[in-house]
């Protein structure tokens, strides 16, 4: 019974992940955590402060809908009881949660270009913190 509800777990995480990174191949259009920071930068030195300010907003969605996802891969973790740790469930879930972790830290760098950009253009970054 331990195997199926995991395996639905991980099942639904998946799909999850599916659905976040849609057709386009990121978390949501315009968003790639894989474009190289050098692109980032030379696009964010093309944009105006509202499309700046546009495009920090997509990452920071990005970056909370992974950090909700994560929280319910942590929370699958914790629930795996301790003389299962260390099976190839955990060893799943442990593995999607350094996936995660990556993925966050990806957005999150290129997140900082746009909103170093907009904060030197001196538009208002509160919204962004």
């Amino acid at each position: 019974m331990k195997r199926i509800e995991i395996g639905l777990i991980i099942c639904t995480a998946v799909f999850i992940a599916l659905g976040l990174y849609g057709c386009e191949g990121g978390t949501s259009a315009g968003v790639d955590e894989n474009k190289p920071i050098s692109d980032v930068q030379a696009e964010a030195d093309k944009m105006n402060v509202e499309q700046l300010k546009a495009m920090a907003m997509k990452y920071k969605d990005a970056i909370a809908a992974k950090k909700d996802e994560f929280g319910k891969v942590m929370e699958n973790l914790q629930a795996i009881p301790a003389t299962e740790k260390l099976g190839k469930e955990a060893t799943g879930v442990t593995q999607d949660s350094e996936a995660l972790i990556n993925s966050i830290k990806a957005l999150q760098a290129r997140f900082q270009v746009y909103y170093d950009k907009l904060k030197a253009q001196g538009g208002d970054v509160s919204q962004l913190k």
